[in-house]
């Protein structure tokens, strides 16, 4: 009797550990690069350089982007820009990132709007340049291109 609760435990104690080296397990980055850099113009509004950051959930992604070239012309209230990011699939075809996420920001701060949802397959490679940022403020519609392709590359997810 005494053999088998020892066989019990160690069975018990082996399995905790082994759950516990999956929970604590090294998880691969699903998207890469996870950020990038571009150049865009935004017409009237300005333009300069701009990071977006890219992080990925299954077929779920999130796209930020923040800019200190680009700022914001008037004070605006968290959650009130309505942004629509469009990405360029390299097999074809665009993605749209979309959603009303960004900070309060005063005349002048820097523009930052995301997280920006959308939905991907794995393997699709996504780059911002020949694609749009659309943000809808005060119902005003600022539009920003890339002028060139993004660095390092286009998002690539798994």
């Amino acid at each position: 009797m005494r053999g088998k609760r020892t066989a019990t435990g160690a069975a018990l104690v082996a399995g905790a550990l082994a759950v516990t080296g999956l929970a604590f397990a090294p998880t691969a980055a699903a998207v890469t690069p996870q950020t990038a850099t571009i150049n865009a113009s935004c017409g009237i509004f300005g333009g300069g350089a701009a990071t977006l950051t890219a992080t990925q959930s299954g077929t779920s992604a999130t796209i930020s982007l923040t800019s200190t070239a680009i700022t914001a012309p008037l004070p605006v209230a968290k959650d009130s820009i309505s942004s629509k990011l469009t990405l360029v699939k390299a097999s074809g075809g665009t993605t749209v990132f979309s959603g009303t996420k960004n900070p309060a920001m005063a005349t002048g701060d820097p523009v930052s709007v995301g997280p920006l949802t959308g939905t991907v397959a794995s393997g699709d490679s996504l780059e911002t340049y020949g694609g749009s940022l659309v943000m809808t403020i005060f119902g005003i519609n600022v539009t920003c291109t890339a002028t060139a392709n993004q660095s390092p590359g286009p998002f690539v997810f798994s």
